[in-house]
Protein backbone atom coordinates (compact mmCIF):
# COMPACT_ATOMS: atom_id res chain seq x y z
CA UNK A 1 0.00 0.00 0.00
CA UNK A 2 1.34 3.41 -0.99
CA UNK A 3 2.32 5.80 1.80
CA UNK A 4 2.12 9.42 0.71
CA UNK A 5 4.65 11.98 1.88
CA UNK A 6 3.66 15.54 2.82
CA UNK A 7 4.98 16.84 -0.50
CA UNK A 8 2.96 14.24 -2.44
CA UNK A 9 -0.17 15.17 -0.49
CA UNK A 10 0.39 18.82 -1.41
CA UNK A 11 0.66 17.85 -5.08
CA UNK A 12 -2.77 16.21 -4.95
CA UNK A 13 -4.27 18.92 -2.71
CA UNK A 14 -2.41 22.10 -3.73
CA UNK A 15 -4.42 24.35 -1.39
CA UNK A 16 -3.05 22.61 1.70
CA UNK A 17 -0.26 24.34 3.58
CA UNK A 18 2.82 22.32 4.45
CA UNK A 19 1.95 21.93 8.13
CA UNK A 20 -1.45 20.50 7.19
CA UNK A 21 0.08 18.07 4.70
CA UNK A 22 2.54 16.91 7.37
CA UNK A 23 -0.30 16.44 9.87
CA UNK A 24 -2.27 14.32 7.40
CA UNK A 25 0.86 12.31 6.57
CA UNK A 26 1.46 11.62 10.25
CA UNK A 27 -2.10 10.91 11.38
CA UNK A 28 -3.97 9.79 8.27
CA UNK A 29 -4.48 6.17 7.28
CA UNK A 30 -4.22 4.87 3.72
CA UNK A 31 -6.84 2.62 2.16
CA UNK A 32 -7.14 1.01 -1.27
CA UNK A 33 -10.27 -0.14 -3.10
CA UNK A 34 -10.51 -2.37 -6.14
CA UNK A 35 -12.62 -1.58 -9.20
CA UNK A 36 -16.27 -2.24 -8.38
CA UNK A 37 -15.69 -2.38 -4.62
CA UNK A 38 -18.28 -0.76 -2.39
CA UNK A 39 -16.72 2.07 -0.36
CA UNK A 40 -19.84 3.34 1.44
CA UNK A 41 -23.16 1.70 2.19
CA UNK A 42 -26.52 3.03 3.40
CA UNK A 43 -26.67 2.80 7.19
CA UNK A 44 -22.91 3.06 7.61
CA UNK A 45 -21.46 5.32 10.32
CA UNK A 46 -18.21 7.14 9.55
CA UNK A 47 -15.18 7.45 11.78
CA UNK A 48 -12.99 8.94 9.04
CA UNK A 49 -13.01 11.75 6.49
CA UNK A 50 -12.02 10.41 3.08
CA UNK A 51 -9.67 12.24 0.72
CA UNK A 52 -9.36 10.80 -2.79
CA UNK A 53 -5.68 10.50 -3.70
CA UNK A 54 -6.07 8.33 -6.80
CA UNK A 55 -8.92 6.89 -8.85
CA UNK A 56 -12.60 7.67 -9.35
CA UNK A 57 -15.63 7.07 -7.12
CA UNK A 58 -19.29 7.08 -8.14
CA UNK A 59 -21.93 8.11 -5.59
CA UNK A 60 -25.56 6.99 -5.57
CA UNK A 61 -28.61 7.79 -3.48
CA UNK A 62 -30.82 4.82 -2.61
CA UNK A 63 -34.59 5.27 -2.67
CA UNK A 64 -37.12 3.73 -0.32
CA UNK A 65 -37.88 0.89 -2.74
CA UNK A 66 -34.24 0.13 -3.52
CA UNK A 67 -33.98 2.27 -6.66
CA UNK A 68 -30.66 4.05 -7.24
CA UNK A 69 -30.04 7.64 -8.33
CA UNK A 70 -26.65 8.71 -9.64
CA UNK A 71 -25.39 11.82 -7.82
CA UNK A 72 -21.82 12.65 -8.84
CA UNK A 73 -18.24 11.46 -9.16
CA UNK A 74 -15.34 12.01 -6.79
CA UNK A 75 -11.87 12.10 -8.29
CA UNK A 76 -8.25 12.74 -7.35
CA UNK A 77 -8.06 15.83 -5.13
CA UNK A 78 -11.69 15.59 -3.95
CA UNK A 79 -13.14 14.77 -0.56
CA UNK A 80 -16.46 13.18 0.30
CA UNK A 81 -18.57 15.98 1.78
CA UNK A 82 -21.36 13.60 2.76
CA UNK A 83 -19.02 11.40 4.80
CA UNK A 84 -17.74 14.52 6.55
CA UNK A 85 -21.27 15.68 7.31
CA UNK A 86 -22.43 12.28 8.55
CA UNK A 87 -19.32 11.99 10.68
CA UNK A 88 -19.75 15.45 12.21
CA UNK A 89 -23.39 14.79 13.07
CA UNK A 90 -22.93 11.12 13.98
CA UNK A 91 -25.52 10.12 11.40
CA UNK A 92 -25.70 7.02 9.26
CA UNK A 93 -25.05 7.37 5.56
CA UNK A 94 -27.92 7.25 3.08
CA UNK A 95 -25.65 6.95 0.05
CA UNK A 96 -23.59 4.33 -1.73
CA UNK A 97 -20.12 4.89 -3.14
CA UNK A 98 -18.43 2.50 -5.58
CA UNK A 99 -14.84 2.60 -6.85
CA UNK A 100 -15.02 2.89 -10.64
CA UNK A 101 -11.31 2.09 -10.94
CA UNK A 102 -8.42 1.29 -8.60
CA UNK A 103 -8.81 3.95 -5.92
CA UNK A 104 -6.62 5.12 -3.04
CA UNK A 105 -7.80 7.34 -0.22
CA UNK A 106 -6.39 9.05 2.85
CA UNK A 107 -8.59 8.38 5.89
CA UNK A 108 -8.44 11.07 8.59
CA UNK A 109 -9.83 9.86 11.95
CA UNK A 110 -12.72 11.77 13.47
CA UNK A 111 -10.78 12.72 16.61
CA UNK A 112 -8.58 15.09 14.57
CA UNK A 113 -11.37 17.11 12.98
CA UNK A 114 -11.51 19.84 15.65
CA UNK A 115 -7.72 20.20 15.59
CA UNK A 116 -7.69 20.55 11.82
CA UNK A 117 -10.46 23.16 11.81
CA UNK A 118 -8.82 25.24 14.57
CA UNK A 119 -5.16 25.01 13.60
CA UNK A 120 -5.14 24.78 9.80
CA UNK A 121 -7.00 27.54 7.90
CA UNK A 122 -6.55 25.80 4.55
CA UNK A 123 -8.39 22.74 5.90
CA UNK A 124 -11.31 24.96 6.91
CA UNK A 125 -11.45 26.53 3.44
CA UNK A 126 -11.09 23.11 1.79
CA UNK A 127 -14.07 21.75 3.76
CA UNK A 128 -16.22 24.79 2.94
CA UNK A 129 -15.34 24.56 -0.76
CA UNK A 130 -16.06 20.83 -0.73
CA UNK A 131 -19.53 21.45 0.74
CA UNK A 132 -20.19 24.25 -1.76
CA UNK A 133 -19.21 22.29 -4.87
CA UNK A 134 -21.12 19.16 -3.84
CA UNK A 135 -24.19 21.26 -2.96
CA UNK A 136 -24.13 22.83 -6.43
CA UNK A 137 -23.89 19.39 -8.02
CA UNK A 138 -26.86 18.17 -5.99
CA UNK A 139 -28.90 21.21 -7.03
CA UNK A 140 -28.12 20.35 -10.65
CA UNK A 141 -29.35 16.78 -10.11
CA UNK A 142 -32.55 18.03 -8.47
CA UNK A 143 -33.17 20.47 -11.32
CA UNK A 144 -32.88 17.70 -13.88
CA UNK A 145 -35.25 15.40 -12.03
CA UNK A 146 -37.82 18.09 -11.20
CA UNK A 147 -37.85 20.29 -14.29
CA UNK A 148 -36.47 18.40 -17.30
CA UNK A 149 -38.08 15.81 -19.52
CA UNK A 150 -36.36 12.50 -20.15
CA UNK A 151 -34.77 13.67 -23.44
CA UNK A 152 -33.07 16.53 -21.63
CA UNK A 153 -32.11 14.37 -18.65
CA UNK A 154 -30.35 11.73 -20.71
CA UNK A 155 -28.48 14.39 -22.71
CA UNK A 156 -27.41 16.11 -19.48
CA UNK A 157 -26.35 12.76 -18.03
CA UNK A 158 -24.19 11.84 -21.01
CA UNK A 159 -22.62 15.30 -21.17
CA UNK A 160 -21.78 15.06 -17.49
CA UNK A 161 -20.29 11.59 -17.92
CA UNK A 162 -18.24 12.73 -20.92
CA UNK A 163 -16.85 15.68 -18.96
CA UNK A 164 -15.51 13.25 -16.38
CA UNK A 165 -14.76 10.08 -18.33
CA UNK A 166 -14.01 11.37 -21.82
CA UNK A 167 -16.09 11.29 -24.99
CA UNK A 168 -15.96 7.51 -25.46
CA UNK A 169 -18.30 6.17 -22.79
CA UNK A 170 -18.32 2.48 -21.91
CA UNK A 171 -21.92 2.32 -20.75
CA UNK A 172 -24.73 -0.14 -21.31
CA UNK A 173 -28.27 1.05 -21.84
CA UNK A 174 -29.22 -0.67 -18.57
CA UNK A 175 -26.52 1.22 -16.64
CA UNK A 176 -27.82 4.51 -17.96
CA UNK A 177 -31.40 3.54 -17.14
CA UNK A 178 -30.43 2.67 -13.56
CA UNK A 179 -28.53 5.95 -13.12
CA UNK A 180 -31.41 8.14 -14.31
CA UNK A 181 -34.19 5.94 -12.88
CA UNK A 182 -35.74 5.01 -16.20
CA UNK A 183 -36.23 1.82 -18.20
CA UNK A 184 -33.77 0.29 -20.64
CA UNK A 185 -36.38 0.47 -23.41
CA UNK A 186 -36.88 4.22 -22.94
CA UNK A 187 -33.13 4.82 -22.82
CA UNK A 188 -32.55 2.80 -25.99
CA UNK A 189 -35.24 4.74 -27.84
CA UNK A 190 -33.85 8.12 -26.75
CA UNK A 191 -30.27 7.15 -27.58
CA UNK A 192 -31.32 6.19 -31.11
CA UNK A 193 -33.03 9.57 -31.40
CA UNK A 194 -29.83 11.30 -30.26
CA UNK A 195 -27.79 9.26 -32.71
CA UNK A 196 -30.02 10.35 -35.60
CA UNK A 197 -29.55 13.99 -34.57
CA UNK A 198 -25.75 13.54 -34.58
CA UNK A 199 -25.19 14.17 -30.88
CA UNK A 200 -23.80 10.68 -30.32
CA UNK A 201 -22.71 7.59 -32.22
CA UNK A 202 -22.96 4.09 -30.82
CA UNK A 203 -21.16 0.78 -30.87
CA UNK A 204 -21.83 -2.22 -28.66
CA UNK A 205 -21.67 -0.93 -25.05
CA UNK A 206 -19.82 2.22 -26.20
CA UNK A 207 -21.39 5.63 -26.71
CA UNK A 208 -19.34 8.32 -28.46
CA UNK A 209 -20.34 11.78 -27.30
CA UNK A 210 -20.26 14.16 -30.30
CA UNK A 211 -22.00 17.30 -29.09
Amino acid sequence: MTTYSASEIMQVFPLFEQSLARFIHEHGENAEFKTGEMMMRPGQFFKYAMLIVKGRVKLYREGEEGEEYFMYFLEKGDACALSMLCMARNQASSIMAVAMEETEVMMIPIQYMDTLMKNHPTWYHFVIETYRSRFEELLSVIDQIAFKNMDERIEWYLKRQAATLGNDLTLTHQQIASDINSSREVVSRLLKKMEKSGKISMERNIIHWRD
